[in-house]
């Protein structure tokens, strides 16, 4: 319970900011069924709700005072797994296009502010594993670690927009996973390539562009 406090204390604002943004997302989500008399879109609290489990993770032992190092790197590496949830939000601008074309403009707007949210989910625990791995890790290999998330994180939205896959399922059926990334690897797949290195740059450039509007604003 205190840890439950002392992490809502030391992060009210930007949970307080989080909550009222992605309250947003819902009412006009509300406002799109209402006026559609349609649930079409009503996955996308699913999704939110999964692209909050990356930064709960971070926020969560952000709160540490000590961590061990493996303690980290396990963690590190359930993190990883659940990351791409948060950026994925970005992909569901595809269902536009299966969307009644009468209130367009509102499909668009509810979509884009769930994805919206998604990609600050994104950045703040991203933020924080920053953070704590330049606490253990030599300055020289952050940046070919953070380049290596983002392109795991695009790859893995690929995976799970295109072939399907969630994030639990590497407990359920990890060897079909494997094939499946092993074949998209090897045999020249261009759209999950160019989707991968694609959106990989533009996580990158997102990333590092607002941690430095970050940084100028403070």
């Amino acid at each position: 319970m205190d840890t439950i406090k002392t992490l809502i204390l030391n992060r009210f604002k930007i949970l307080s900011l989080l909550t009222v943004s992605m309250a947003l997302s819902i009412i006009l989500l509300m406002v799109r069924i209402k006026i559609h008399q349609s649930f079409y879109l009503l996955f996308l609290v699913w999704n939110l709700f999964l692209a909050i489990i990356p930064f709960a993770i971070t926020t969560l032992i952000s709160s540490k005072i000590k961590l061990h190092k493996v303690t980290l790197f396990l963690t590190f590496g359930v993190w990883l797994l659940f990351l791409p949830n948060a950026p994925y939000i970005v992909t569901d601008l595809l269902h536009l296009t299966r969307t009644n074309q009468h209130f367009l403009w509102l499909d668009i707007l509810v979509i884009m502010s769930f994805a919206f949210n998604g990609l600050l989910l994104f950045f703040l625990s991203l933020f924080d594993m920053e953070k704590l791995l330049k606490q253990h890790l030599h300055p020289k290999l952050m940046t070919p670690l953070m380049l290596g998330i983002f392109g795991l994180s695009a790859f893995g939205v690929y995976l799970g927009r295109f072939l399907r896959y969630n994030s639990w399922e590497i407990l359920h059926q990890p060897l079909d996973i494997i094939v499946d990334a092993v074949i998209l690897i090897i045999e020249p797949n261009l759209e999950a390539w160019v989707f991968t290195l694609t959106f990989a740059s533009f996580l990158a450039v997102s990333y590092w562009l607002v941690k430095a509007l970050s940084h100028k604003i403070i």
